[in-house]
């Protein structure tokens, strides 16, 4: 198995190079940058790279972009992503094509060389390997509904506005300011995570939010 290894740790990126060339993998580069990693795929054509989601440049989720976008560059790239912690955005950025060949573990949780070597066949061979953890957290963020965050006051505005109720029409139904009402609805955007970006009709997702859980 053909390997890259990225991570910005030195300790940490010359630990797995050697455990993993112990345990028969050709480690083709160990790098500690999300740039670095790209020019590494595109040289060396891995089967598979084990990437930290948190890498520079930038510090943040800098790995994992690289990562998808070495996916692009290579399709039938197994990627394995390491972490310190669960973010379940990353597991869904990751899952997200349905090509399988991705993985998702804790640093902390990778008790031996086995474990790791074991995910890398799976991801390899096409399959998807996430921690027990990062499991444990999607089933119970995919079994939590948005519109429960809302506070009953919220409901109702949020039930006025999917029957096509103006502001004004909310307010004077409720007996209510104007902009009680405005106030409420941006409580019902932050709650369901609408943010502003420009392009989408914010009240008309909240509706269809609120259609879909009846």
């Amino acid at each position: 198995m053909r390997v890259v290894l990225a991570d910005d740790s030195v300790l940490l990126r010359e630990g797995l190079a050697r455990l993993l060339a112990e345990a028969g993998c050709e480690v083709l580069a160990a790098v500690g940058d999300a740039p670095t990693l790209l020019e590494a795929v595109r040289v060396h054509r891995p089967d598979a790279a084990v990437v930290d989601i948190r890498m520079p440049p930038g510090m943040t989720d800098d790995g994992l972009r690289a990562a998808v976008a070495a996916r692009a560059q290579q399709p039938g790239l197994a990627v394995l992503m390491l972490s310190a912690y669960v973010e379940l955005s990353y597991a869904d950025v990751l899952l997200s094509d349905g090509r399988g060949g991705v993985g998702y573990l804790l640093k902390d949780r990778v008790a031996s060389l086995d474990v790791l070597v074991d995910a890398l066949r799976t991801i390899v061979a096409g399959g998807s390997v996430l921690d027990p953890e990062v499991v444990a957290q999607l089933l119970v963020s995919r079994r939590a509904d948005p519109l429960d965050r809302l506070t009953r006051r919220e409901r109702e505005v949020l039930a006025l506005m999917a029957e096509g109720r103006s502001n004004a029409a909310i307010a004077a139904s409720l007996v209510v300011s104007g902009g009680a009402v405005e106030k409420h609805i941006s409580n019902i955007f932050t709650k369901i995570d609408l943010t502003e970006d420009g392009t989408d009709n914010r009240r008309v997702l909240a509706v269809l939010a609120w259609l879909r859980s009846r």
